[in-house]
């Protein structure tokens, strides 16, 4: 069991040992550090920078080496890795970054839609339902991009929207169909998140629907808790390896890495 997604200090998550210690307590073979970053130098993201950290590209370099000295501490694989968020906007300016900075492999995620985080409930609240039908196809416009760009080995969560009520359940078969078929004509994989699945919502990204239609396609998955918390990470991968066995999935690791 290897965890491909859990963030650290250089994002929004805890101390790097603490993260890496907390994996190899939970049996883990192997754990992906994949801290947040944003390339874009649009004025809301500039300000996602600087209030939550998630400027990896210029702190990539130092974290690296603290990968390195923990790989000699402790006896699993650790990932030097990176969440993008994507904006097709954005996809020189990832590209460069990515050939630049060699991450074992990388994560590429959709949070943000028209400058509004699709995981704040109040961004939608007040919206007609016809403004919030274009924020769920932009999303999914969005999604299916990043999918077709080949910049990541990964796309996280890619039924975001499920955990904001005013967006829950606003996804088409249309767009989840849209969603496998670029997945299947892609070397991009999903991954089963579970950074939700043990909260009041319980929702495990991605949604029954989808799944069913990437299974159709034939489609690869991966997994990663989404942990931010040494605590979050037993409790996660128990539920991972659960929800595995019972779906019958075989998940694999991203491109390049030992499966």
């Amino acid at each position: 069991m290897r965890d491909f997604h859990v963030h650290s200090n250089y994002s929004d998550g805890e101390f790097l040992r603490s993260m890496v210690r907390a994996a190899e307590s939970a049996g883990l073979e192997g754990v992906g550090v994949a801290d947040h970053c944003n390339v874009a130098t649009r004025e809301h993201h500039a300000s996602m920078r600087s209030v939550y950290g998630f400027n990896l590209d210029l702190t990539y370099e130092r974290r690296r080496r603290g990968i390195d000295r923990l790989r000699e501490e402790f006896d699993l694989a650790i990932y030097d890795a990176v969440e993008m968020d994507y904006d097709l906007r954005d996809e020189a300016a990832i590209e460069t970054f990515l050939a630049e900075a060699g991450f074992d492999y990388a994560i590429g995620s959709v949070h943000d839609i028209g400058g509004r985080n699709v995981q704040v409930s109040s961004n939608f609240s007040a919206m007609s339902e016809a403004e919030r039908d274009a924020v769920v196809d932009d999303y999914f416009d969005q999604l299916v991009a990043l999918v077709e760009s080949e910049l990541f080995e990964i796309a996280a969560h890619v039924d975001l929207l499920e955990r904001t009520p005013p967006l829950r359940g606003r996804a088409t078969d249309d767009h989840y169909r849209r969603v496998a078929q670029a997945f299947a004509e892609s070397r991009t994989i999903p991954e089963i998140n579970a950074g939700r699945a043990l909260s009041d919502a319980g929702i495990v990204h991605p949604s029954d629907r989808l799944l069913s239609l990437l299974r159709e396609y034939d489609v690869a998955v991966t997994v990663g808790t989404d942990s931010h918390q040494p605590t979050e990470i037993p409790n996660r991968v128990d539920f991972l390896a659960e929800f595995v066995a019972e779906t019958g999935l075989e998940p694999v690791s991203p491109d390049g890495l030992e499966r």
